[in-house]
């Protein structure tokens, strides 16, 4: 293991070597051979965990942190082989998504170059058992992915995104040094196994509770979501895909990590996560419903969905505490399975965004429209990938939200009240979820592809290249093979959760859901079927007659525009207006005046606003700021100044040697 180890670390130098040399035109290309390569190497290494088989070896790092324990589980498995899959379909996307665009070589070289430490740095954390160690892979993770997010730093408002999500990352770090710190004091290592002693020892729930806010920052649970809003939307889109797929599940890793050391109060924190998880969710939804940047609508459809995996991690937890043990093989296989189908779904349509963007120079999908006659390859990948993320058969998404119903419904058998209450309510939540998505991706959809374009283009849009479909392709597959094998991807999960807790293993009940699954699958995906065939055939026979193409019925208009098109806004404008105390709209508009026969011509500006972020964040911000300005006076410009600082400071240090203050 050790000698694979070494291999990918010096393809990873040796290709950034590379990277500086090849031209601009094979930069991506020695990006992604690099990537290959350490893809198989970890994949390789993680396989054997899959299997029960736990991989272990150690490096030894110097006096004070001593041996670094690396160790690969069914656990750690499962998220490297998700982040190496969402990583290569990202970096090929990315291949042909830079193309058209005139990038000089050196802003290349430094992509590439971060885009390879940022996959080698995800897989690390999976794998490091040290949490000194943990902390700089995750610290490098952080960096690399923000380097990313700044792709086009030239924009101001790219690399506001890209500061603010710097800085909430560096926040998340602090937590979970409190929390490593925490646990060194008590015992005097930094070993994971010592968290583990740590709560045998101690009371649970502080320490997870420093642990779940480091980690739930980088995942997205409100209220610290903030920054997924901006970053998704400013990066690249094969970095956005990456991000989403992945790198917001490295939160949802670290929480899990920390539940395997887990002693007691799982009742307790169980109840807290899945209670967080439903307002998560439906707040994420809910913002994603009524904005029309369709790469914001994402970032915010990111949020509900580690709602969803939120509502099966606490489930599982709760299970634990009950002793259930089908409640927690739903609940943790529920999560861990959706981990899986977000990472896919959520990169295929980030992908195919990127593909939109690409080709219009929007993200305002109040401006495009009529999309499906000009990229119909994009339209349907799209299509695929909406019907999936609303958790509709015959595809993926259906599979995992199915699981995780079942586990509240499993809860709901409680003899607990207040359990029975909390798992009726989550279950309502996640219902409210499942049709606010439907509504969500019938917007956009609808409002990207079908009717006629809103606004002329300065280049006509076309699909896409082959380079840029090939991967959405291979995520498409992937899905369909959750769909219809689900007992495959299930035993893999099972086999990880029984080396996660030591509950009596019961997977003959998951596996009878799973069938119930495959059969819902396969008679949806029969219906489909059955409409395609009949399709076929109406066009085999409109073939033999005439045809003649007419615009739409103009409903009473002579001369229809394409602004009288259902617009994204007039689609969710009745559910922002009964949900206005918590979907804040800010509107630029002049109401007509009494009298007004004839208006003027009038614009209307709308954008809607954080709820949170308005109200919890921006004032914290800045009341900061405010404080902060009362210094200003030091930093003034005057060199003057500065030398006065420097012969005061001189005079200080002087003064305090003199009193043998210091030595």
């Amino acid at each position: 293991m050790m000698e694979m180890v070494n291999v990918s670390w010096i393809v990873t130098l040796l290709a950034i070597f590379a990277l500086f040399f090849v031209p601009s035109n094979y930069k991506a290309y020695t990006a992604a051979f690099a990537v290959v390569i350490n893809s198989l190497i970890t994949s390789w290494l993680a396989f054997p965990a899959l299997s029960g088989q736990i991989v272990e070896l150690s490096i030894f790092a110097g006096t004070f942190m001593g041996d670094i324990a690396i160790r690969i589980d069914g656990l750690s498995a499962w998220f490297i082989l998700v982040i190496n899959f969402t990583s290569l379909t990202g970096v090929f996307y990315g291949i042909g998504y830079l193309k058209v665009y005139n990038n000089p070589a050196p802003k290349l070289t430094l992509h590439w170059s971060l885009y390879i430490l940022f996959h080698l740095s995800m897989v690390w954390v999976c794998m490091l058992q040290n949490g000194f160690a943990f902390l700089l892979a995750w610290e490098l993770m952080s960096l690399t992915s923000m380097m990313l997010v700044i792709f086009d730093h030239n924009n101001a408002q790219t690399l506001k995104a890209g500061i603010n999500y710097l800085v909430q990352m560096h926040i998340s770090v602090v937590f979970l040094t409190i929390g490593f710190i925490w646990v060194y004091s008590s015992t005097g290592s930094f070993s994971f196994e010592a968290i583990r002693s740590f709560f045998q020892s101690n009371n649970n729930t502080w320490l997870f509770l420093v642990f779940f806010v480091g980690f739930g920052l980088k995942a997205g649970f409100i209220p610290l979501h903030s920054w997924l809003p901006h970053a998704h939307p400013a990066a690249p889109s094969h970095i956005s895909g990456v991000m989403s797929g992945v790198i917001v599940k490295l939160g949802i890793y670290g929480i899990f990590r920390i539940i395997t050391f887990l002693n007691s109060d799982f009742i307790l924190l169980g109840e807290i996560i899945l209670s967080l998880s439903v307002l998560t969710g439906i707040y994420g939804i809910l913002n994603a419903s009524v904005h029309r940047d369709f790469k914001r609508m994402l970032a915010y459809c990111t949020i509900e969905n580690i709602g969803i995996i939120g509502m099966g991690i606490g489930i599982g937890m709760i299970g634990i505490g009950n002793g259930s043990a089908i409640m927690y093989f739903l609940g943790f296989g529920g999560a861990l399975l959706h981990v899986l189908n977000h990472s896919l779904f959520k990169s295929l349509l980030f992908y195919s965004a990127g593909s939109v963007f690409q080709q219009c120079h929007t993200r305002n999908m109040e401006h495009l429209g009529g999309l499906i006659k000009s990229m119909p390859k994009t339209a349907a990948i799209f299509l695929v990938g909406a019907v999936a993320i609303g958790g509709l058969p015959p595809f993926n998404g259906f599979v995992s939200e199915f699981i995780i119903y079942i586990g509240l419904i499993e809860g709901i058998h409680s003899n607990n009240l207040s359990q029975i209450l909390l798992f009726v309510l989550s279950l309502a939540g996640l219902s409210v979820i499942g049709g606010l998505s439907v509504l969500t991706f019938t917007k956009t959809f609808g409002v990207l592809f079908l009717g006629q374009p809103r606004t002329k283009l300065e280049h006509k849009p076309h699909e896409v290249s082959k380079l840029m479909l090939v991967p959405q392709y291979i995520i498409i597959a992937i899905m369909l093979s959750v769909a219809f094998i689900p007992q495959f991807y299930l035993k893999i999960i099972g086999t990880a959760l029984m080396q996660m807790n030591p509950l009596p293993a019961d997977m003959t009940g998951i596996i009878e859901y799973a069938n119930t699954i495959q059969g819902i699958s396969m008679y949806s995906f029969l219906l489909i079927a059955v409409v395609t065939v009949v399709w076929l055939i109406r066009s085999l026979v409109m073939k033999q007659r005439i045809q003649r193409i007419d615009a739409t019925w103009g409903c009473g208009y002579t001369a229809p525009t394409s602004r009288i098109q259902y617009t994204g806004k007039s689609f969710s404008k009745p559910l922002g207006k009964i949900l206005n105390f918590l979907l804040i709209e800010n509107k630029h508009f002049e109401e007509l005046k009494p009298g007004e026969i004839f208006p003027e011509k009038r614009s209307y500006v709308s954008h809607y606003h954080d709820f949170i972020e308005r109200n919890l964040i921006d004032p914290v911000l800045s009341r900061l700021n405010y404080s902060v300005n009362y210094f200003s006076f030091i930093q003034n410009g005057r060199i003057q100044s500065y030398v006065l600082y420097g012969i005061v400071f001189i005079l200080a240090i002087f003064i305090l040697t003199v009193f043998n203050f210091v030595s």
